[in-house]
């Protein structure tokens, strides 16, 4: 399976130290959601999404209730050497409301966002490779934040320029070979810049009213900024800050951000200054 987070998902013999891997670990056997495991426990979703990741104890009070809500004793969600799969009586399936998604790499939807995004932005001189990055970058960590699931499942690293995503230079490398795309070397304000004009049509078959609507508001918002412009600009996004050079950048930190990066209306609850 593709590994968007480095320290959460299921890899086979994988022990899980931290009590907030294993929570993280049970809700998505459960298939429930941040959002409806911390209504069940009547608890903050922000809180729950710092513990998960780290950034927050749980308290043994609260991993009672947790332990309780999984059909778990306390010395299973307590013990070091916890493993990664339990007996399948352990957990019963819970059905929920809305479910998070890890998807595997999918090269055909990747490829379809890149070119909806590329027809969007054929008529706009400044959207060269670098610019192409950072829209994808807000296109999907935005519709993370508002949906919970990915758009195009790209892993971002955080380079010096900006989140750069992984997987973009071998896509791209395929649509060429394909003839699908066609890469243009040329200069915008004395520098040099490598456009990429689509060949071919997006399949809009693959992609959703909510996918495209959310790549639209980023192109709006952001399409006619210069690549030194967004670069800046995605510096100050929280997922980006919170990352250390060379990391991966965890999708989870987009339900930190604040104005004018957050896109997502939060219940007044959701309060991460007092977790």
């Amino acid at each position: 399976m593709y590994k968007i987070y480095t320290n959460l998902y299921f890899k086979p013999n994988k022990i899980m130290k931290t009590p907030g891997e294993r929570i993280a670990y049970f809700r998505k056997k459960s298939n429930l959601s941040q959002e409806v495991l911390a209504q069940n426990l009547s608890m903050p979703r922000t809180t729950l999404t710092l513990i998960e990741i780290n950034k927050r104890k749980v308290t043994i009070e609260e991993l009672q209730k947790f332990a309780h809500h999984f059909h778990l004793s306390l010395d299973e969600m307590l013990d070091d050497n916890f493993p990664n799969e339990l007996p399948h009586q352990t957990l019963k399936k819970r059905p929920s409301a809305v479910r998070m998604h890890i998807p595997e790499p999918s090269l055909s939807k990747m490829e379809q966002v890149i070119l909806y995004v590329l027809q969007k932005c054929a008529g706009k001189p400044n959207v060269g490779e670098t610019v192409l990055y950072k829209l994808l970058y807000f296109s999907d960590f935005n519709y993370y934040e508002q949906y919970e699931e990915h758009l195009s499942g790209a892993c971002y690293k955080k380079l010096q320029h900006g989140p750069v995503p992984k997987e973009l230079k071998a896509v791209l490398a395929k649509m060429q070979q394909e003839k699908k795309i066609e890469p243009l070397h040329t200069q915008y304000f004395n520098y040099s810049q490598t456009r990429y004009l689509p060949l071919v049509d997006v399949d809009l078959r693959q992609l959703k009213a909510s996918e495209t609507h959310t790549i639209d508001q980023v192109i709006q918002q952001l399409g006619h900024f210069s690549a030194q412009e967004l670069s800046d600009y995605s510096h100050q996004d929280l997922p980006w800050k919170a990352t250390k050079i060379g990391e991966d950048i965890d999708y989870e930190l987009a339900f930190y951000r604040e104005a004018p990066f957050s896109v997502r209306q939060y219940f007044p609850t959701d309060d991460l200054s007092n977790p």
